[in-house]
């Protein structure tokens, strides 16, 4: 079996990493934190103009066909720019969600967002806020087991604080109906874990990115800063730090790909597989937050220095598409469960003595 990527899927990330190396700077996305909505249509046009909202919808509307394989690769190159558009909600969650509730709704939306004129925005069981709802054409809405989807005049929102500028966070007020109920029943909950699934991967890969610039800016300001005379990167307490931030992160990575893997083949073990994907890549992008921060010293916390838009996305991210505890709980669900454990990890649990 082969495990590493393909030329092809390795190219489609440095596209993307060249392309938001010159577009989305951190003076960029710290201008947005000045502007109203947080968002910029012109930067959309920008990304749609090189098939990012496009990524997971089929060709037939629009799309480029791909899979959570070679997406993931993708969001770990938005993770390292702090891109700070909709696209998990719209191109990793509502784009498939989407196609799998199939007839007008995907015949009329997915061209949509497949040629940027559309903003999905989503909700999930899992938080009582919806990302980026003041901006979305379209918002899918849980209502129990059942999915909605409701025009944005249907709603009234009320704006909510974030710890990262670049989050734009509302609590949604509407009323569900039969008109806008799309998939119900057991149907609609499984849509529904689908998507908190795709979210989740998607938050997770973009870790992983975030994390890597956070152990490079680390590493930088540690070979730039002397003190007694010689860069502290030479200190061996300094190399410790970073060093184990970087172990995180590729034991963090392994995980994260198997995790898009079980989502793309819809493997019995994709909820335990993305719950762990969640949890190693958040722990290790908080953890290199933390040491990053140790490595800068008082000047970290300075508002001027870019450090921090790193930092406030490690810890924004930790807590979307379902916060720490609750994807460990699903791992260990999936471990002492007795039918949890051999779904997701294919042993039975030894009997207790």
């Amino acid at each position: 079996m082969e495990f590493l990527f393909s030329e092809d899927q390795e190219m489609l990330a440095q596209t993307i990493r060249d392309f938001l190396a010159g577009e989305c700077t951190a003076s960029h996305v710290r201008g947005l934190w000045e502007t109203e909505t947080g968002r910029s249509p012109e930067f959309w046009q920008k990304l749609t103009e090189i098939g990012l909202p496009a990524l997971l919808i089929p060709e037939e509307h629009g799309g480029l066909g791909l899979c959570e394989v070679d997406a993931t690769l993708v969001f770990e190159e938005t993770g390292r720019a702090a891109l700070a558009e909709p696209l998990i909600a719209t191109a990793a969650v509502a784009a498939p969600l989407l196609r799998e509730i199939g007839g007008d709704l995907a015949s009329t939306w997915l061209p949509r967002i497949a040629a940027g004129e559309a903003l999905v925005a989503v909700g999930h069981a899992q938080s009582p806020f919806v990302a980026d709802a003041h901006v979305a054409d379209l918002l899918l809405l849980p209502d129990g087991d059942d999915l909605h989807a409701v025009v944005p005049e249907a709603v009234s929102l009320v704006a909510e604080k974030s710890n990262d500028q670049s989050q734009r966070l509302f609590s949604v007020a509407w009323t569900p109906s039969a008109d806008t109920n799309v998939a119900e029943g057991p149907v609609g909950a499984a849509l529904q874990d689908a998507a908190l699934d795709r979210g989740a991967l998607a938050c997770a890969s973009e870790q992983l990115g975030v994390c890597s610039v956070l152990i490079e800016m680390g590493a930088l300001y540690a070979s730039q800063r002397k003190q007694f005379g010689v860069a502290i990167g030479t200190f061996q307490a300094v190399k410790h730090r970073l060093a184990n931030a970087k172990v995180k992160l590729e034991y963090a990575r392994a995980v994260v790909h198997r995790a898009a893997n079980s989502v793309a083949t819809a493997a019995a073990t994709r909820a335990a597989d993305v719950s762990m994907a969640k949890v190693a890549a958040s722990e290790a992008a908080t953890f290199a937050a933390k040491e990053s921060l140790q490595v800068h010293g008082a000047i970290g916390y300075t508002y001027e220095q870019d450090l921090h838009v790193w930092m406030k996305r490690a810890w924004s991210h930790e807590l979307a598409w379902g916060t720490g505890a609750f994807h460990r709980g699903r791992v260990s669900a999936a471990l002492f469960d007795g039918q949890g454990a051999i779904a997701a990890f294919g042993f039975q649990p030894r009997e207790a003595a």
